[in-house]
């Protein structure tokens, strides 16, 4: 039986594994519906513990693609988070990549 070379599904194999983590993939999704957000309204809509989002976001932004401001209003700290844009084209590639290994001609 012959190999099929190009198969759909060796396209997971070029899978950016930064973003395939389920909450690292929430969190981006979550920052490319908005221009930013703060660090409580992030942690709120993905249900997330304060230490697991810092953890989260602090490798998204290790790999450069999302940016951290940290600020103050008043006297409380802000932070603030939004995509780079090295973060939206990666975010694009891995759904590009997603949708190539999903097509395998049924239909899908």
């Amino acid at each position: 039986m012959a190999t099929r070379t190009n198969s759909p599904y060796q396209e997971l194999t070029k899978v950016d594994r930064v973003i395939h983590e389920p909450v690292r993939l929430m969190i981006m999704l979550l920052l490319r519906a908005v221009s930013e957000a703060d660090f409580l309204y992030i942690q709120r809509e993905c249900g997330l513990t304060q230490g697991n989002l810092s953890s989260h976001l602090s490798r998204l932004e290790e790999a450069g693609y999302v940016l951290i401001e940290k600020t103050a209003k008043g006297n409380y700290p802000l932070t603030l988070c939004s995509l780079t844009s090295q973060g939206r084209t990666a975010l694009a590639a891995y759904a590009q990549t997603m949708r190539a290994a999903m097509s395998d001609g049924s239909g899908w």
